[in-house]
């Protein structure tokens, strides 16, 4: 498998510079990805995204996911919003093809109004389901016009959990160009499942793992409080099974990108070497 980096880019790509790259390849990444604002996709040129293929030329980097951020829900019951939101996908997905980009990564939305990653009672709602399949049908249309790879993303707070509802709608909207990312410490919400972590990463992978080619490495904890408090860790700090995740990710993409996510700059480095260890012992070659 090859180990890239989302959070050590700016978010606009015209702002790239080489010591933005020789940072990632310090760290021996070979591939990265970075969120561009969705307000801006349409101030993007072809000349831009051309100065970006100038620039790249001689960095020895894979763009290996391509994000753009958004607050509008794709299942919301106004048309008009998820028209709004659906002409901004397929802008990006124009420019994701554009730049070359391995995957191009959506979110579902929430109806809950305070953002796209928080609860509400109705978003696994069955008619929320059809609508959310419904706006996702000419996206992917898009996307096999472009041959760009789009992967939505998971979590359980979303309409895109458990594992099975997830496989239920890709495999409805019907398309090879709408996958999934392979997250999957954004499935547990149970003791249960943090504290038996193999068996869950494993339930995840068979019923997910072929159709995620594109992973995100996080790892997980269980914090003191008087509610249940699951948090992120850095990779190789938590409970979960990593070496595990490591070797069924890669036994199923072994060109595929397993991406660290969500840490500050000073833990990235920590990430780094604990994940390389736990791939060399599992014997998991990173290239």
């Amino acid at each position: 498998m090859r180990l890239g980096i989302v959070g050590m880019l700016p978010g606009d790509f015209r702002t790239f510079t080489t010591s933005h790259m020789q940072a990632i390849r310090d760290l021996e990444f070979t591939g990265f990805g970075f969120h561009l604002n969705g307000d801006d996709l349409f101030d993007i040129s072809v000349a831009d995204c051309e100065a970006y293929h100038r620039f790249m030329l001689g960095e020895h980097l894979d763009l290996a996911q391509f994000a753009i951020t958004y607050d509008e829900c794709l299942f919301h019951p106004d048309a008009a919003i998820r028209d709004v939101v659906t002409k901004k996908i397929d802008r990006g997905t124009e420019i994701a093809a554009q730049l070359g980009a391995q995957c191009f990564l959506l979110r579902p939305g929430s109806l809950n109004p305070n953002g796209p990653w928080t609860p509400h009672r109705d978003n696994g709602r069955p008619e929320n389901i059809d609508r959310l399949i419904e706006t996702l049908k000419p996206i992917a249309a898009k996307a096999e016009e472009e041959n760009v790879l789009l992967a939505l993303e998971t979590h359980v707070l979303s309409i895109m959990d458990p594992p099975e509802q997830c496989h239920q709608i890709i495999a409805a909207v019907g398309s090879d160009r709408l996958q999934l990312i392979m997250d999957a410490v954004n499935h547990f919400s149970s003791l249960k499942q943090v504290y038996n972590s193999t068996d869950f990463i494993n339930h995840v992978f068979d019923v997910t793992g072929s159709i995620s080619p594109v992973a995100h490495l996080k790892d997980i904890k269980m914090s003191n409080g008087l509610v249940l408090q699951i948090d992120q860790e850095v990779p190789g700090e938590g409970l979960l099974d990593i070496p595990l995740m490591l070797e069924r990710f890669d036994a199923l993409y072994p060109d595929g990108y397993g991406l660290i996510e969500h840490l500050s700059i000073e833990k990235i480095p920590i990430a780094n070497r604990n994940i390389r260890r736990l791939a060399a012992a599992r014997g998991v070659e990173i290239h």
